[in-house]
């Protein structure tokens, strides 16, 4: 065997214990957080032995998640919120990247300038002056307001992103299509936004996961339970003095599973081409 194949494969093989080593760590914490979900609290603060499957399988912990928690309540609103916070923000998107895109006009490289910086900003320094002009409004402790924040929150990164998308597309593409008779309107939702798929998926996640991983926003702007989003209410399982473990670990699941299966979803679609399609030969 050559030196140069030698090299070839300890590369390889470096690269594959580097990828697998990573993947460990990966795959551990949730891998013990599946399992612990399914443990008895007896098991589960037994420290003296360790174990890496559960002795005694058990569904007590989902249960008691959903009957003394009311974790469904807590699941409903992630969903609406972090649904209609994807959505809106998908609108803004791409209608305001469409025009960052196509359109020239004054202070434009400004208010490009200003959504990177407003991503530069911590959100906890946001916290006290939005707090004052929610008491003002009364929009504290409300699912509107939650609501508010999150669209807030994920647009400018969201419409940045739906920006270099548009700039991916030929603007021949739409040219076209003008010259087929369509206006920019028909232009836009008949060509581009087939054409834009793949990038629509990819905001529309980003935005409902931003969204659904809250817990800062809602820890402060929510007080009563029938308000909490999931991180909220998981939040609640952690005492001063102990921590319902085995629930805290089934609702971990539970919140996980929507953000595996967009991941999915979205990697099913980015690696497609942008325009692969678009023209026919």
């Amino acid at each position: 065997m050559s030196k140069r194949k030698i090299e070839k494969y300890a590369f390889g093989v470096g690269r594959g214990l580097i990828l697998a080593i990573y993947l460990i760590m990966v795959l551990a914490p949730i891998y013990w957080m599946f399992v612990t979900s399914f443990k008895t609290d007896k098991e589960i603060v037994n420290v003296n032995k360790i174990t890496f499957w559960p002795e005694i399988f058990t569904f007590e912990n989902y249960i008691s998640l959903f009957k003394q928690l009311d974790f469904g309540i807590y699941l409903k609103n992630s969903l609406i919120l972090s649904l209609f916070t994807a959505v809106i923000v998908l609108i803004f998107s791409i209608l305001g990247g469409y025009a960052l895109a196509r359109y020239r006009f004054k202070s434009k490289s400004v208010i490009i300038g200003f959504f990177l910086l407003s991503q530069m900003i911590p959100a906890v320094l946001l916290t006290i002056p939005i707090y004052i002009i929610y008491a003002n409004v009364e929009l504290i402790n409300t699912k509107i307001g939650l609501l508010i924040l999150y669209v807030i929150i994920n647009a400018p990164f969201c419409l940045i992103i739906m920006r270099s998308f548009f700039e991916r597309i030929p603007v021949s593409l739409e040219e076209a299509a003008r010259v087929d008779g369509c206006n920019k309107i028909q232009a836009l939702w008949r060509v581009i936004i087939p054409v834009l798929f793949p990038g629509i998926v990819a905001v529309f996640v980003f935005a409902f996961i931003g969204a659904w991983n809250d817990l800062l926003m809602g820890v402060i702007f929510t007080s009563s339970a029938k308000n909490w989003t999931i991180p909220v209410g998981m939040k609640s399982l952690i005492g001063k003095y102990n921590v319902n473990w085995g629930e805290l670990m089934a609702g971990g699941v539970i919140a996980l599973l929507p953000t595996v299966v967009m991941f999915a979803f979205v990697q099913k679609y980015v690696v497609e081409g942008l325009t692969a399609g678009a023209v026919k030969e």
